[in-house]
């Protein structure tokens, strides 16, 4: 199986490369799943229902989430009608939506998406190693799905490294989300497992994590607000991870790198080219 996971979309600059580059990728590179952490893609806060099927239409088999789900309050909401559009597990119980879909690809296969968020510099939701391992048991890896992809919303790179493990001969792929900087330790581990500390930002990199520099400048030499974060709005570059799967096994055997657009040097997953 072919998947492409793309990192956090972070506002009008993030969804124009999105809607500008996967549609060729997925044609292209005959991919059978998409996955987009989709939380930063309305004004860099939260996501819309209008935002959540621009990124459906444009090649997204699922669409994840993380600790700015419910920015937009419209969320809370289509969330129930948005079977694709997947919140962290670990919310407190009666949170509305789901912490793991099983979504059909687009050749036919099941594949098990969970998005959980990290504790360790973030609000201290439930725990995310129990969170995820009752999803991993509920619905077993070649049993009941043919690949599962875990996004980990962490603030901490250990604790990222953490889950990987955890999950390590459980899932195809565990990719970090949330700190919006692309890591360069994509790897397969000992079990089998895809790994990528963070996927990175789909967005414009002349920017602070995204946002126009100015007034998180301002606010780190001064200490003072003076207004609200704002998307930047240049160029945007789409950052993910590729990874391919066995068949038989449901589990990794390439992983590489993705980046396309904007200003970071390009990547792309040589084992599907031409």
């Amino acid at each position: 199986m072919r998947i492409l996971f793309v990192g956090d979309v972070v506002g009008r600059a993030g969804r124009a490369a999105v809607s500008d580059h996967l549609p060729g990728l997925v044609r292209d590179w005959a991919l059978d799943l998409v996955v987009v952490n989709g939380e930063n893609a309305a004004g860099g806060f939260g996501i819309t229902e209008a935002i959540y099927q621009e990124l459906c239409d444009a090649g997204a088999d699922a669409v994840t989430l993380g600790n700015h789900a419910w920015d937009q309050r419209e969320a809370l909401v289509f969330i129930e009608r948005a079977p694709r559009l997947v919140r962290p597990t670990n919310f407190p119980r009666g949170t509305p939506g789901r912490g793991a879909a099983l979504v059909e690809t687009k050749t036919g296969a099941r594949a098990l998406v969970i998005n959980a968020i990290g504790r360790v510099f973030m609000t201290p939701f439930d725990d995310p190693f129990a969170g995820i391992g009752a999803e991993l048991e509920a619905c077993p890896l070649r049993e009941s799905a043919d690949a599962i992809i875990v996004d980990i919303h962490c603030e901490a790179t250990s604790e990222k490294q953490a889950l990987g493990f955890f999950c390590d001969g459980r899932a195809s792929l565990v990719v970090g989300t949330h700190t919006h900087v692309p890591t360069a330790d994509h790897q397969i581990l000992p079990g089998g497992t895809a790994y990528m500390t963070d996927a990175g930002m789909t967005g414009d990199y002349d920017s602070v994590i995204g946002m126009q520099k100015d007034e998180p400048l301002r606010r780190f030499t001064s200490g003072i607000p003076s207004s609200r974060f704002e998307p930047a709005a240049g160029a945007a570059t789409l950052s993910g991870v590729a990874v391919e799967t066995d068949d038989a096994t449901g589990l990794a055997v390439k992983v590489a790198p993705v980046r396309i657009g904007g200003r970071l040097s390009p990547a792309m997953p040589e084992f599907w080219q031409g």
